[in-house]
């Protein structure tokens, strides 16, 4: 059973049956806490919970130590007990590590600046390249030797720069649109359209120390 599971887990299945003839029943994480190692549980409860939420209302705490999943109503929610006016302001609340961040700007919270002042002062290299700089072809060089030299992705539906920090290489933008980190092919209904391995373990296991 144990095999079973880390087979199916390192092939990015998130529905995973009974491997027992004649039994269509689903393993629950309950049962899986027996004998997975714990990260591997995190794991599987991470991706059940990315499953729940669709991709366009998917937040992540932009803490690296934390990095929770939250669903943009359930924060909302949550920060709202805290304190008044956080729907207007931007200003949300993890659920788990309890430190604010931004909404828009997906950053740990900007106290005393607007998000474009925040913005101004802290451009990506995106807005580097196009809107800051004298020479934008330059500029755009170097971005892209950064790029290759970070080994970023770019997505190709809105172009938006996307690095690996830990985690398999499923990435879902942040505009919904969902690829391979290593070759660039899209994925369809949560399925590779590519061969290439679902994961490092090395990636796995610093995502979640």
């Amino acid at each position: 059973m144990k095999r079973h599971v880390e087979a199916k887990l390192h092939n990015g299945v998130l529905a995973i049956k009974c491997p027992h003839d004649g039994c269509n029943s689903e393993i629950s994480i309950d049962s899986c806490e027996k004998f997975l190692e714990p990260n591997l549980v995190s794991i599987m409860s991470q991706r059940m919970k990315e499953a729940s939420v669709p991709a366009p209302e998917r937040v992540y705490c932009p803490y690296p130590n934390c990095s929770a999943l939250m669903s943009e109503r359930e924060v909302l929610e949550y920060s709202e007990t805290s304190f008044i006016g956080a729907e207007q302001s931007g200003a949300r609340k993890c659920i788990r590590c309890q430190h604010f961040f931004c909404i828009n700007c997906r950053v740990p919270w900007h106290y005393n600046m607007s998000c474009i002042d925040y913005g101004i002062r802290n451009p990506t290299p995106e807005d580097r390249a196009l809107n800051c700089n004298p020479n934008p072809a330059r500029e755009d060089a170097k971005l892209k030797s950064l790029a290759n030299e970070k080994r970023w992705r770019q997505c190709i539906k809105c172009n938006h720069m996307v690095e690996l920090a830990s985690g398999c290489y499923h990435i879902t933008c942040r505009c919904g649109y969902e690829f391979c980190y290593t070759c660039g092919a899209m994925w369809k209904n949560k399925k590779p359209t590519c061969t290439c391995p679902i994961w490092d373990p090395r990636n796995i296991i610093r995502g979640w120390q």
